[in-house]
């Protein structure tokens, strides 16, 4: 196929783009034609929108589209956009799907999906508080109990219950789809914690970025006012007097959206905090820092809500705070969706929508759903059932997914019939509506086509004050996979940012940088103790990495130098890897070179307990659990160590040969990714308590490392052998300052005053004890009662001389005592910052 340049032979961009375009599926909308297919695609150019789209696409044209989804994809792999089906901590993140082409909603249409959508807002804002407040719809029949109080998310607790400011919902999200007429229709709706706010916002600043003049010249509306103004309005409303503390409750780093959850607390400057975070005193809520208790006023909640409160829902819920419900009823706290939405999200509740839109607002639905039967009426089931072949069944509850009834055989469509009839209230049935299809670009065997695949439109509503909503502009455009007709993330598909057009001039200061949506700076809050305990870690398995990299590089020369290393020597260092755990318990002895050589070599990268590997996915976990205070660059260099690490180590391995020479390379590649760490730690972190937390845990780990280095070597009687002596030198990472300053000295003197004693040097037991002793004394400032209780525990190096050292036994017990101090610390650290254990009130009253 020719190239897709931009004006070949006289043709327009958009003539180009038709000719490229397949058409999409009889009886589907083709967004880019603007009408059904295949009426609208006889030698039909695409619409006015998409001509001025690809009309902006410049001299290059459709030719560099290719280079444009290039970009796109490093620019999701480089964020570290995920979307995790099943999130695992020791497995590699799937990459989120973000298609090149946006989809563009003319202004006339988003002007019909603005109004439903906000009256759609009002009305189930409406209908929660009725149905835990005087449930006249329920009297009035407009509403069958079995929707409300049958439903499982219907929560008893918050009956009567009047929440912070007096709204029940702040977020809300429905599921859009086209039919082939153009029109939009209601498909489902979000309540509990609507996803998709942080995703489309990655995808505006993607995309945008790739086409800056179709952005301008088709007046895109901005986004981030939107979410300014929903901030606000969260703020405004929190209970307190004082400056309102706002936290976003996420299930933690395995759920499947948890970099959506990080991103949205960065860019909306909220604390990210898990349930263990939190704790109940007296009906308020608190959250655990390293500085104590601090109060806690609005949460925004992506936890749905049957695990928010073990000891009034799921009692095995590990996700939540006990006694979270107590306090919201007592309106403390300012929860963003109140608990108990749930049965909003039934599908049964959609066919009951337009006499509850009548009867509470007194207006007709301006947005209709799709035709929906609830099976548990039986008039509406007998009406439906005989449709199934045309319909989609949904639980009405809670379970299995839907069933598409056009797909199944008359065999199954039977099946399916007697059990709606078995079980009519479970099911819901809706019609099928073939999706509008929208245009997507492709690259690949048979060319550059442009592709039209089905999709759906996920709208949000925000609050902008108590009974005020505002739509955002813009929404999550879920792609289905090719040749599919359900559009769903899980199952395969993709997203595409979502561009609605302006009639006149955008005002371009809406569209504001990430972190800059207060109107005032917030003030500075105090480090949760477990962001503090996986900053401590994350520091700790930083240095652990390097330590372990250069010991197995250093055994790997030593086993297989020209000069053949002494017994001594050998065995030292064996001890240490098999002390550092990085020779397995079933190695050969290290006197069987060439084996011990292999077993080292291949268990690198595995899953052992302390192989380079384990501590490299123990580091990448800690920095997850703290990506918010990341920058993109050191999560990146944190990614991307490891999966180049594993890569190497297979490689080394898998043909059989355990190249020394070759895992010494990806070594040392590994010790440069290291160093590039540490430097983002130092040089791109707020040096706030969690960041002294970090320095702290990385000199504790590299104090016990050096100092068992130096006390396992002098018990061996290594630093005799000239090898040896060197070797000490190398693992201190010093060989170099070493010759330089005192040349081919192999004698003690040298050795403690570099590695000892010299404060300038950063890896020498003094600079290392009195960094501790710096950091710990300046996190330890505010603390009275125990001031500078742990600085104490590190050995003060200005006591240190060498003369001292000299003296048989004196380095040896120097050396024993830093050890025994990190050991200490680290257990002291856990005790006074990690946990929040002292009982300071009941949490639940009686």
């Amino acid at each position: 196929m020719a190239p897709a340049s931009g004006r070949a032979n006289g043709e327009t961009p958009g003539a180009r783009a038709a000719s490229l375009a397949a058409a999409a599926a009889a009886g589907h909308f083709d967004e880019l034609l603007g009408g059904e297919s295949p009426a609208a695609a006889a030698g039909a150019l695409p619409c006015p929108p998409w001509q001025r789209f690809f009309d902006t696409l410049g001299r290059e044209g459709l030719g560099d589209l290719n280079r444009r989804t290039a970009n796109l994809q490093r620019q999701v792999r480089d964020n570290g956009i995920t979307y995790n089906v099943y999130a695992d901590a020791h497995g590699p993140q799937r990459p989120w799907s973000l298609d090149l082409f946006p989809l563009l909603v003319a202004p006339e249409s988003w002007e019909r999906i603005e109004a439903g959508v906000l009256q759609r807002a009002a009305l189930l804002e409406r209908i929660m508080e009725d149905a835990y407040g005087p449930q006249q719809c329920l009297s009035a029949n407009l509403l069958p109990p079995a929707l409300v109080q049958g439903h499982p998310g219907f929560l008893r607790a918050m009956r009567g219950v009047r929440p912070a400011a007096g709204s029940w919902l702040h977020v809300v999200a429905f599921d859009l789809a086209r039919d082939p007429q153009g029109r939009w229709w209601v498909v489902s709706q979000r309540t509990q914690a609507p996803s998709g706010l942080g995703y489309l916002l990655e995808n505006r600043q993607i995309v945008a970025r790739l086409f800056p003049e179709a952005f301008r010249e088709l007046r895109v509306q901005r986004l981030a006012d939107t979410y300014h103004g929903f901030v606000e309005s969260l703020r405004a409303m929190c209970p307190s007097s004082a400056e309102p503390h706002i936290v976003l409750l996420t299930p933690g780093p395995y759920n499947e959206t948890y970099f959506e959850h990080a991103f949205l607390a960065r860019h909306l400057g909220l604390t990210l905090v898990e349930g263990s975070d939190l704790v109940v005193r007296d009906e308020r809520l608190f959250l655990k820092t390293i500085e104590g208790l601090e109060p806690v006023h609005g949460i925004l909640k992506r936890l749905d809500d049957e695990f928010l409160d073990p000891l009034e829902m799921r009692s095995d819920s590990q996700l939540g705070v006990p006694g979270l419900l107590q306090v919201i009823r007592a309106g403390h706290v300012l929860m963003a969706n109140a608990p108990g939405s749930a049965f909003l999200e039934s599908p049964g509740l959609l066919g009951f929508l337009p006499a509850l839109s009548r009867r509470l607002l007194g207006e007709e639905l301006a947005l209709p759903s799709l035709p929906t039967w609830w099976c548990g009426e039986r008039v509406a089931m007998q009406d439906a059932l005989p449709q199934l072949a045309r319909q989609v069944v949904k639980p009405t509850y809670v379970g299995a997914g839907s069933a598409h009834g056009p797909s199944l055989s008359p065999g199954e469509q039977a099946e399916l019939v007697r059990r709606i009839e078995r079980e009519p209230d479970e099911h819901t049935l809706q019609s099928w509506l073939p999706l509008a299809q929208m245009p997507t670009w492709a690259h690949g065997m048979a060319g550059d086509r442009i592709v039209p695949r089905s999709f759906m439109l996920r709208v949000f509503a925000v609050s902008s004050g108590p009974g005020a909503w505002r739509v955002l502009p813009g929404g999550l455009t879920r792609i289905a996979s090719t040749n599919a007709d359900i559009a769903s993330m899980q199952r395969g598909g993709s997203s595409a940012d979502t561009w609605v057009l302006s009639p006149g001039p955008v005002d371009i200061a809406a569209l504001a940088p990430p972190g800059q949506l207060a109107l005032h700076p917030a003030p500075r809050r105090g480090v949760t103790s477990r962001a503090a305990e996986n900053l401590f870690w994350l520091g700790r398995y930083t240095e652990r990495t390097e330590n372990a990299a250069r010991l197995a590089g250093l055994l790997l020369e030593s086993l297989g130098g020209e000069e053949q290393a002494s017994p001594p020597l050998l065995g030292w260092l064996e001890q240490l890897a098999r002390f550092t755990g990085l020779a397995p318990a079933d190695a050969p002895p290290v006197q069987q070179r060439r084996a011990f050589e292999r077993t080292l070599i291949d268990a690198l990268a595995k899953a052992g307990a302390a192989s380079v590997g384990h501590n490299l996915r123990a580091l990448r976990h800690a920095a997850s659990a703290v990506r918010e205070r990341l920058s993109q660059e050191h999560w990146k260099l944190t990614v991307r160590a490891e999966q180049e690490f594993v890569r190497g180590c297979l490689i080394v391995t898998q043909d059989g040969d355990h190249s020394p020479v070759e895992a010494r390379r990806v070594l040392e590649s590994l010790l440069g990714a290291t160093a590039a760490m540490t430097g983002a730690q130092a040089d791109r972190m707020m040096r706030d308590d969690g960041w002294r937390l970090l320095w702290i845990g990385r000199h504790i780990e590299r104090l016990t490392f050096l100092a068992s280095v130096l006390g396992r070597a002098l018990e061996a009687g290594v630093v005799a052998d000239e090898l040896g002596f060197e070797a000490v030198v190398a693992l201190f990472d010093g060989t170099a300052t070493f010759h330089a300053r005192y040349q081919q000295r192999h004698d003690m003197q040298p050795l403690l005053d570099l590695l000892v004693l010299d404060h300038d040097n950063p890896r020498s037991l003094a600079s290392v004890a009195n960094a501790l002793r710096a950091g710990l004394a300046r996190l330890e400032e505010g603390t009275k009662e125990t001031r500078h209780a742990l600085t104490r525990q590190v050995p003060e190096p200005q006591l240190w001389s060498m003369d001292a050292l000299c003296e048989p036994g004196e380095l040896e017990a120097l050396a024993q005592r830093c050890t025994d101090a990190a050991y200490r610390l680290s257990d002291g650290l856990g005790s006074r910052y990690f946990t929040h254990s002292a009982d300071q009130g009941h949490s639940v009253g009686v």
